[in-house]
C-alpha cells in the first residue's frame, strides 16, 4: 500500500503543493522568461490562481520578477541538488561517463525514467555539438525515441509497460521514426532482452545511440548509460563492436563498485 499513488482529490493530497510544483515546471529552456499570462496559459490554470503561486515563489526566493516577466532562480538548483546528494552513486557513474568521453571523444549520459520521459541525470560532453538543443542535466527527452528510453521502458513490468502505451501518443521526429505501438513494443521488448537499445536517427537526423541499463550491487536500477554520436562519423558496427562494449564495461564496473 505505500506504493499507491495518491490522486487529486484524495484526502492526503496536497493540491497547493501540486499546483505550485507544476508552475515551476512550466519554465525549460523555451520558456526561461514568462509572464503570469503565459504561466497561466501553460499551466492551464486561472490568471489569480497563476498570480498568487508566483507571487509565493518570488517571496520564497525560487522566482525572480522584471516587470512583467518572471523567471526562475538559482535557488532552484537546491531541489535538484539535494536530489544529486542523495545519490552515493553519483560520482562512480560520472566518472565512468568521463572516462568513455576522454577515451572515445563522445558524448556520455545518464538518465532515468520520469512518467514518459528520459532525464538526464549526468553527462559528460564532448566538444562536438550533436541536437539543435543543448542536453545538459535536467533535460528531458521522449523515452520513446531515445536509446536510453527504450532500455529504461524495457525494465519495465508488463502492467506498467501497457499503461504506457495506453497513453503514449507516438510522433515523428524524422523519417526513421517508429510510429506505430506495436513496433515500437517489439524495439523495447527487443532491448530487454540483448540487455542494450541502439536508436538511430529516430528522434534527431544525424544523432545515433546505444545505451545500457546500469545496475547498483543489490540489483537496483540506477538508470540507463548512452553514448552518443554522430551517424556520418560512426558507423553501426563501431557502434555495436566498440562503443557498446565499452559502455558494458562501464556498467560492470558501477555494479562491482557499488556492491
Amino acid at each position: 500500500m505505500e506504493d499507491q499513488l495518491l490522486q487529486p482529490g484524495d484526502r492526503d493530497y496536497v493540491g497547493a503543493l501540486a499546483a505550485g510544483l507544476e508552475v515551476l515546471q512550466a519554465f525549460d529552456a523555451e520558456h526561461a522568461r514568462m509572464t503570469l499570462s503565459e504561466v497561466a496559459a501553460r499551466t492551464e490554470m486561472d490568471r489569480a490562481k497563476a498570480r498568487r503561486f508566483l507571487l509565493t515563489l518570488h517571496a520564497l526566493g525560487f522566482v525572480k520578477r522584471s516587470g512583467r516577466q518572471f523567471e526562475l532562480t538559482p535557488r532552484v538548483l537546491q531541489l535538484g541538488y539535494a536530489y544529486q546528494a542523495s545519490n552515493n552513486y553519483r560520482a562512480v557513474i560520472l566518472q565512468h561517463l568521463e572516462d568513455i568521453t576522454a577515451e572515445l571523444g563522445e558524448s556520455s549520459s545518464l538518465a532515468v525514467l520520469d512518467s514518459d520521459d528520459v532525464v538526464y541525470v549526468l553527462r559528460s560532453s564532448a566538444r562536438h555539438r550533436l541536437m539543435a538543443i543543448t542536453l545538459s542535466v535536467g533535460t528531458r527527452l521522449p523515452a520513446a525515441y531515445t536509446s536510453m528510453g527504450r532500455v529504461l521502458l524495457g525494465q519495465l513490468s508488463e502492467a506498467e509497460l501497457d499503461a504506457y502505451f495506453a497513453r503514449v501518443t507516438l510522433h515523428a521526429f524524422t523519417a526513421l521514426s517508429v510510429t506505430r505501438p506495436a513496433a515500437l513494443k517489439e524495439e523495447i521488448i527487443k532491448a530487454r532482452e540483448q540487455g542494450y537499445a541502439i536508436v538511430d536517427q529516430e528522434l534527431d537526423s544525424g544523432l545515433r545511440s546505444v545505451a545500457v541499463p546500469v545496475f547498483a550491487g543489490n540489483g537496483e536500477l540506477l538508470g540507463a548509460i548512452n553514448i552518443s554520436t554522430n551517424a556520418a562519423r560512426v558507423d553501426m558496427q563501431t557502434l555495436k563492436d566498440v562503443y557498446l562494449s565499452r559502455l558494458q564495461q562501464a556498467a560492470e564496473a558501477v555494479r562491482q563498485s557499488t556492491r
